[in-house]
Formats: structure tokens, sequence, C-alpha cells
């Protein structure tokens, strides 16, 4: 089975950048044709300008404010990972036990954000609103 790896290698890394492409470009048309459709519905419909505005206008992103604490969490518990790896001895030749406890250490920071998450949003909605 030598030399077949080789070949193994060059065909996956080849197939993976063309398979991104091909499911990008199928959602960007899919997406054009939900807009196509949603438009073509409120010509039909006879919705209101207020209302055919908001039903097209982009909504924007709002970026999650607690994506720095889970990204801190996750470098966290992949620092606790790479230690234990050091204490257990585990080195990387031994790819399975090194990965897997670098996995649980992510796993772990991951757990750890989403909790703390869930107390804050807590503590938000208790909160009254000063408006």
């Amino acid at each position: 089975m030598t030399g077949y790896e080789g070949i193994f290698a060059i065909v996956l890394s080849m197939t993976i950048p063309i398979l991104g492409i091909i499911f990008g470009s199928l959602m960007y048309i899919r997406k054009k044709q939900n807009d196509t459709e949603l438009r073509r519905l409120i010509i039909e419909n006879h919705a209101d300008l207020e209302t055919a505005k908001a039903l097209i206008a982009e909504q924007e992103k709002k970026p999650s404010k607690y994506t720095s604490l889970r990204w801190a969490c996750i470098l966290i518990g992949l620092g606790l990972g790479t230690f234990a790896d050091y204490l257990l001895g585990i080195n990387f030749e031994n790819d399975l036990y090194f990965w897997l406890v670098i996995a649980f250490g992510i796993g772990l920071g991951l757990l750890v954000s989403f909790f703390i998450e869930q107390k804050m949003q807590k503590k938000e909605q208790e909160q009254p609103q000063d408006e």
C-alpha cells in the first residue's frame, strides 16, 4: 500500500476546494432564487411599500457579544489540553491520544463558555431595562 498515500493526498487536496466552490455556488444560487420568489410574492399580494422594504432589506447580522468569551474559553481549553498532554507525557507520535486530549480540552472550554453565557443572559433578562 506504499505509494497510494501520496495519490490519495493529492486527490483529496484537489477534491476539497472543488467541492467547496460547488457548494458555495449552489448556496448563492439558492439565495438568489429565494430573493426572487419573495419579491414575486410581494408584487402578487400588493404589499404596501414599507412592508415590502422591510421584507426585502438585508438583515444585518449583529455579531454576538459572547464571541470573545467563547474564543477565550476555547483557547484556554486548548492550552489546558496541551498542558495535560505534557503532564501525561503524551508526545505527538501517539496521534490518537494527543488529539483526544486536545479535543477534550476544547470541548471543555466550549462547555464552560456555554454555561457562562447562560448565566450572563439570565442576569441580563432579570435586570430592568433603563430606557
